[in-house]
């Protein structure tokens, strides 16, 4: 991806985009960071930067990001681009506002309805979860459900995810136990390095010891970080408490 960047050509912006993705799901944000003013829109920048700023907890960014990506797709008639900003947009809110996640979510079946993108898909499943967090609409059996079909299906990749937002469902209803077996699914699951910071996230929100495991290059710093996410299992807290 490298050389093909280099060479600037017609797959230059795709590349640039795939390697600062790979910098990102190794933990290493400044780096991808530093990619966006080189991506445009052949490179998703909007989308890259949004799933720069999720993980850092930064919600409201990361959902602004994403309405911008969505924007730019509906410009470009990128159909399938447009369908993927929105259900990921659907997931950032989901976990700060459930009920608007609900609107962004019928928006994101509408949009997938019509086109085949089975990973997106379950990305759409997922943020179901997150917005039912701490509830008891099943959530624990509907992700033991998806992650045998994230499985079946080849896409391993979309575990981490999962089990994150399995984690903060844990979090929320305060279940020890299953959030420490949560934990330990997910360490497996990022065993290769790969989106290991979503560990950190999981310990995060259920106000546990830092994990040891690889350093993660935050944006900002580790204990911001960590308070943003523990911040959103509160908030849930208190909302279903209201």
């Amino acid at each position: 991806m490298r050389h093909v960047a280099d060479a600037g050509g017609r797959l230059a912006p795709r590349a640039r985009r795939g390697l600062a993705n790979l910098a990102r799901i190794r933990g290493d944000f400044p780096t991808a960071l530093a990619a966006i003013p080189s991506l445009g829109w052949e490179g998703r920048h909007h989308r890259v930067l949004a799933h720069i700023h999720f993980p850092h907890g930064d919600i409201d960014r990361a959902a602004t990001a994403f309405e911008t990506a969505r924007t730019e797709a509906e410009e470009h008639n990128a159909p399938g681009e447009r369908a993927i900003a929105q259900t990921l947009l659907a997931l950032v809110t989901a976990f700060t506002d459930p009920v608007r996640a609900d609107d962004e979510l019928t928006l994101a079946h509408q949009l997938l309805d019509q086109l085949d993108q089975r990973a997106t898909v379950l990305y759409a499943r997922v943020a179901a979860l997150v917005r039912d967090a701490g509830t008891d609409r099943d959530v624990t059996h509907r992700a033991t459900v998806l992650r045998t079909e994230a499985t079946t299906a080849g896409l391993p990749w979309i575990l981490p995810l999962l089990e994150t937002a399995l984690a903060f469902h844990h979090a929320v209803r305060g279940a020890h136990d299953d959030l420490t077996a949560t934990l330990g699914r997910l360490r497996e699951a990022t065993a290769n390095g790969d989106f290991a910071y979503y560990v950190n996230i999981a310990a995060a929100m259920g106000d546990l010891p830092q994990p040891a495991g690889p350093a993660v290059q935050w944006l900002d710093s580790e204990a911001a970080v960590r308070t943003r996410w523990r911040a959103l299992v509160t908030a849930r807290q208190q909302h279903l408490h209201a």
